[in-house]
């Protein structure tokens, strides 16, 4: 079954290379550093490396506390972050700047896994989430690498699909791999497609181990007194194609009983800016977006958070918080960000990406859902009508993060069993 695969992927390499061709149409930077897709390219490195795979924004952000521990730990090793996307690898070069080694994975077949491993060769591999992939967990396997799926998940959709595929599955999840799971319920999905019991953990999620830089509420606190003033203030963050119509005619509603309240909306990925202004003048709303530098009046309507990078401070900046890919069926996004900032959150029906902390904040009461434009604003009213409320839910939510911290440490714990503790600090 493997060798299928593998010929397959050796086969479908020009389809996945005019995939990304056809995404470049709207993302140029799709284009950009095709050869390192290939395992093509890379600058030398000085030794050996530790490999940590995240493949997109949220996965990037919520690997930083974990890689800023390995950074620590083992200063004289390079790390090598891969991502899939764009907007990963610009996340990537925000938090860490020069500080790692920044690369795109490269594409799951034999050749181009090969030749990256050449390149870097890994002590030690880290997969962040979701990401299975046959050839690479092979490459792994075959050459003694410690392999760790760290904050692993599979959501039952998922689970169905892979099942299709069983023995593939099951081979590529007999490598000796070990498994930090997100929670009970995912550990049981990964035993159901093979995994090894006694290498299967639970240790937690790392995104509830984030840490805020710590002047972004200050940040957030400048930009609403600049382009807000006393206005009731939402934030729309992480939008997709088809949310945005939904949250204009939600910001309708709200604006029929708060006619001062700003709507700041910032799109998932930086290719739709345009289109999101675009639909937003059709509809009539008057908008500043971040890129013009301009200022709102009191007639402006809508903020288009058009930028990388500032969403934190978006969310510092409002009052309260719904967050997107869950009013269309892309499963959600980081519920913590706003908790984090005592920020109420609202989310739509799809959360399938974060069930489990959609699940915890509801169960106590940091989370609101809503199904469509007329049920979120009605809850958007409710909260900014009522400071009390507000606070109370924001607390709700910080108290979630603090009692869900420690899966950096729990992983790292694995981390050390299977890679050897680092070496002891000398002190001087």
């Amino acid at each position: 079954m493997r060798l299928l695969y593998a010929l397959l992927s050796w086969l479908l390499t020009p389809v996945f290379l005019g995939y990304l061709l056809w995404r470049s149409r709207r993302e140029p930077r799709y284009r950009q550093r095709l050869h390192e897709r290939l395992g093509l390219g890379f600058p030398p490195l000085p030794g050996p490396s530790i490999w940590v795979h995240a493949v997109s924004v949220g996965e990037v952000t919520a690997a930083a506390p974990l890689l800023c521990r390995l950074r620590e730990r083992h200063p004289g090793t390079p790390i090598v972050v891969t991502t899939m996307t764009p907007t990963g690898s610009a996340r990537a070069r925000e938090l860490f700047g020069e500080t790692v080694v920044h690369s795109y994975v490269p594409y799951d077949a034999p050749g181009a896994v090969r030749r990256f491993f050449r390149w870097a060769r890994p002590a030690l591999v880290v997969v962040l989430e979701t990401e299975i992939w046959p050839n690479l967990y092979h490459a792994c396997g075959r050459r003694g690498v410690p392999l760790v799926l760290a904050s692993a998940r599979i959501s039952p959709k998922s689970l169905r699909r892979y099942r299709i595929l069983f023995r593939l599955i099951r081979d590529t999840l007999a490598h000796g791999i070990v498994i930090g799971a997100q929670s009970e319920a995912d550990a049981a999905r990964f035993l159901a497609l093979g995994a090894s019991r006694e290498r299967t953990h639970v240790t937690g999620n790392i995104k509830f181990d984030f840490e805020l830089v710590p002047e972004v509420a200050e940040r957030g606190r400048r930009f609403r007194r600049e382009q807000a003033g006393g206005r009731p203030v939402w934030i729309a963050a992480s939008t997709h194609q088809g949310e945005e119509e939904l949250l204009i005619a939600a910001h309708r509603l709200v604006l029929r009983e708060q006619p001062a309240a700003l709507l700041i909306l910032v799109p998932r990925h930086p290719e739709r800016f345009a289109a999101v202004a675009a639909l937003l003048a059709d509809a009539g709303m008057a908008t500043v977006t971040r890129s013009s530098g301009g200022a709102c009046t009191a007639g402006t309507r809508v903020f288009l958070g058009d930028s990388m990078g500032e969403l934190t401070m978006l969310y510092a900046a409002s009052d309260v918080a719904f967050v997107g890919g869950s009013l269309v069926p892309v499963g959600g996004h980081n519920l913590l960000e706003p908790a984090a900032l005592g920020v109420p959150a609202i989310s739509g029906p799809y959360n399938t990406n974060a069930r489990d902390i959609a699940e915890l904040m509801m169960a106590c009461d940091a989370l609101s859902l809503a199904g469509d434009a007329q049920e979120l604003a009605a809850e958007v009213l409710r909260l900014l009508a009522d400071p009390a409320e507000r606070a109370r839910r924001g607390q709700a939510g910080l108290a979630v993060l603090a009692g869900n911290r420690g899966a950096v440490n729990r992983l790292l714990a694995l981390v050390d069993a299977v890679a050897g503790a680092p070496p002891a600090q000398s002190r001087g």
